[in-house]
């Protein structure tokens, strides 16, 4: 009976992980378990994201970080400007009306908040403040392109976010370099 019934708790715990991590995401934001993303959401989630990354790593320039993480900020800058710019042309061939224009409307809550944080920091709290937020922003943002790339409903934003799925992976390994780095 001890047996099966430890058998039984390891079970559990052993579930409980991923429990724990979906109850974690914010509301506004697609499961990485999600077969499906409409438009909508997709391009709401993609705008808010995308102004995130750059309005954050405008103050990470703004606030002396390290030369590396500098650098990575430069290259999210420049990537999530192109970005936003090959959006606005996959919605000019878009099927669907998408309810957000590129520029879009103030920030997804989760991102605001994510935004406020980084604004009240300074010095080596700032900095890995902001790496740990772009590596959890990049592997929603991996999630939410790779499960629209598969299953999305308007084929130019699928073309869209094949295309872009690979420079978000690349995004990935960088910042696990930036990440090891300090």
């Amino acid at each position: 009976m001890r047996r099966h019934l430890a058998i039984a708790t390891l079970a559990l715990l052993a579930g409980a992980p991923a429990t724990f991590a979906q109850q974690a995401l914010p509301a506004d934001v697609p499961s990485v378990s999600d077969s499906k993303v409409d438009t909508d959401t997709f391009s709401r989630t993609l705008v808010s994201a995308n102004r995130f990354e750059i309005d954050s790593s405008r103050l990470a320039e703004a606030k002396g970080v390290a030369a590396d993480v500098k650098e990575f900020a430069d290259l999210m800058i420049k990537d999530h400007a192109r970005a936003g710019q090959d959006f606005k042309a996959a919605l000019e061939k878009s099927q669907a009306t998408a309810s957000v224009a590129p520029e879009g409307p103030p920030l997804l809550p989760k991102d605001q908040a994510m935004l406020d944080q980084l604004k009240a920091l300074d010095g080596d709290a700032f900095q890995a403040k902001y790496i740990m937020l772009q590596t959890e922003a990049h592997k929603q943002a991996v999630a939410l392109f790779s499960t629209y790339a598969r299953s999305g409903d308007d084929p130019a934003l699928k073309e869209f976010a094949k295309k872009t799925l690979g420079t978000l992976k690349m995004h990935e390994k960088r910042l696990k370099d930036v990440a090891a780095a300090h």
